[in-house]
């Protein structure tokens, strides 16, 4: 048995391919910053609870804080740096973000719910979540439950809200 702690892997981020050898403990989030230069993620709690670190792998959302790097091989990663979606001008039309900080991660997570959504996925508050049940409407209140692992310091949920209903619509 062997006492090696590393190892050698492959990373698809925002469509580049990137080979680095890592700790077997070194989350996404580690990887993505320090050792890829993908700063858009941010290190809020470290402990998945404030969706700063939010990335897309494979068009899902996931903190990248609790995901480790080793587990995102074979997947395509996308930070805010790949993301190029209409929710980026919603954002900056209802000032859905103010000091920024969180503003990558909600953006990411965004888009990863209006694709759950799309996809008929129901939340916590769906009435409707029989498996014929059309997709809900994504009025406020499905929104703010969809984006509720994303914090914001500044409060800024509002206009968050009202930019990912505009797109949706």
């Amino acid at each position: 048995m062997t006492n090696d702690r590393r190892s050698a892997i492959s990373l698809q981020v925002n469509d580049v391919t990137h080979r680095l050898t890592v700790d077997n403990r070194t989350t996404l989030l580690d990887a993505l910053r320090e050792d890829l230069g993908h700063t858009g993620p941010k290190k809020g709690c470290d402990h998945g609870q404030c969706g700063a670190c939010t990335v897309l792998l494979d068009g899902r959302r996931v903190v990248s804080c609790l995901t480790l790097a080793v587990a995102a091989e074979g997947t395509e990663v996308t930070t805010i740096e790949g993301v190029k979606h209409p929710l980026q001008a919603a954002f900056v039309e209802h000032d859905g973000f103010q000091c920024g900080y969180c503003t990558s991660g909600q953006l990411c997570s965004a888009v990863g719910m209006l694709a759950e959504h799309a996809a008929g996925w129901p939340s916590a508050v769906t009435a409707d979540v029989s498996p014929d049940a059309p997709p809900p409407a994504l009025d406020a209140a499905e929104v703010r439950e969809r984006m509720s692992g994303n914090l914001c310091r500044c409060g800024a949920y509002p206009a968050i809200v009202r930019a990912v209903i505009e797109v949706a619509g």
